[in-house]
């Protein structure tokens, strides 16, 4: 795949999109190979491309840091999860998978609140170009639980007076994800596994027509 063609927006939309659950990366394979990028364009093709690839180490990464950062205000470490949560609720799978296993423990106690929590039925009109999908939780635009999270987590570091750290703890692990990327070479097991997904999300956008 030709990282040099693909936009940051593409990027974003595609680690919106991607299944949630792939494990994260061996610990051996992350930190494998390295070496600084010959060009400007080269370096920006590699970051894309580790971005997309490693992205669930990253976000392990981010969560660790924060643990660290905030291991002795416990109520900073709440906040901190709840904001974890609400990023991933912007990814796509993670925000199903979520809403169909919470109601379907719900339903387990009042199924006609479960009955509520469905989101409505958008009809799908065969041979058209179908609008982006909203993702609902819990009946809910997915939006709405990413500002509540986000919120309780602002009130939590406010309330431990650790907000400051936090944004020391999220510009660390920027900086280490990013010169991670940077000269974290793409190995051809990479390639592999993104030519793997491309193919699994066109297959799965050609059977929802």
């Amino acid at each position: 795949m030709d990282w040099d063609n693909v936009a940051a927006e593409d990027v974003i939309e595609a680690l919106r999109e991607v299944e949630w659950s792939t494990p994260p990366r061996s610990f051996g394979e992350f930190f494998s190979r390295f070496a600084f990028p010959r060009s400007f364009s080269k370096w920006k093709s590699r970051l894309k491309c580790n971005l997309y690839y490693y992205r669930t180490n990253y976000f392990i990464l981010v969560i660790f840091v924060l643990g660290l950062a905030l291991i002795t205000r416990p109520l900073a470490i709440v906040g901190a999860a709840f904001t974890a949560l609400s990023i991933a609720f912007l990814n796509d799978s993670f925000a199903a998978t979520f809403n169909e296993k919470f109601i379907r423990t719900i339903r387990h106690f009042s199924p006609h609140m479960a009955a509520k929590m469905r989101p409505p039925h958008m009809p799908v009109i065969r041979g058209r170009s179908a609008a982006r999908k909203t993702v609902y939780v819990c009946g809910k635009p997915r939006w709405v639980f990413v500002v509540i999270f986000l919120t309780a987590s602002l009130v939590m570091w406010f309330s431990s007076c650790g907000l400051l750290w936090v944004l020391y703890a999220l510009l660390t692990s920027l900086v280490v994800i990013v010169l991670h990327a940077s000269v974290r070479t793409p190995n051809l097991k990479a390639r592999l596994n993104t030519f793997r997904e491309e193919f699994r999300a066109v297959w799965r956008n050609y059977s929802e027509l």
